[in-house]
């Protein structure tokens, strides 16, 4: 009796790994535009909990996040492709911000605050955190080996897919691809 319970059990993850592997490929298949750069991994990849500075000053992990879908970016206030970006995050955020899905901003390296408010103000975005990974812990952790990147994680923190450049992300495809990591991680 134990090992058919025990094969039901196997079959029955097997099937659900399988299921999940196929709706990511449909994903996948969803990209156009700047989301062809989308990398979307076939199965999650373990997440972080290295500390970062919150926006108070204070300390967080991305385990804060947890129950969210999180799309963590990592920028600096001289990155000029991170100036092209930032304001599609913010109408991302604004648009699709919420219970079920943040935009998570944490400017990497030595970024001033108050360069980074004029950074933000200079082109209009007021709705995402100032977070900081001045030592870079947490960058390096998370495999960022240039700006701007940007990470998609599931509710438990695991990497889903990752981007490495700037891109659209309020754009119609964007929406969508996220609209289904949603879904599928309900």
């Amino acid at each position: 009796m134990r090992k058919i319970v025990v094969a039901l059990l196997y079959t029955a993850l097997w099937g659900l790994a399988n299921i999940a592997h196929a709706d990511m490929a449909a994903i996948a298949d969803m990209r156009t535009g700047d989301m062809r750069k989308l990398v979307i991994h076939s199965a999650p990849w373990e997440g972080s909990d290295t500390a970062f500075t919150a926006e108070d000053g204070g300390q967080m992990t991305l385990a804060d996040y947890e129950g969210q879908i999180v799309v963590l970016n990592f920028w600096a206030t001289w990155c000029a492709p991170c100036r092209k970006e930032m304001p599609y995050l913010s109408t991302l955020q604004a648009r699709m911000g919420g219970d079920d899905l943040q935009v998570v901003t944490v400017a990497t390296g030595r970024n001033p605050r108050p360069a980074m408010e004029r950074f933000l103000a200079e082109i209009g975005v007021d709705n995402l955190p100032l977070h900081t990974d001045e030592r870079q812990a947490l960058t390096r952790s998370m495999g960022v080996l240039g700006l701007p990147a940007t990470i998609i994680l599931d509710r438990e923190g695991r990497e889903l897919a990752r981007m490495q450049g700037e891109a659209d992300w309020a754009s119609d495809n964007a929406m969508a691809i996220l609209t289904e990591i949603m879904a599928l991680d309900d």
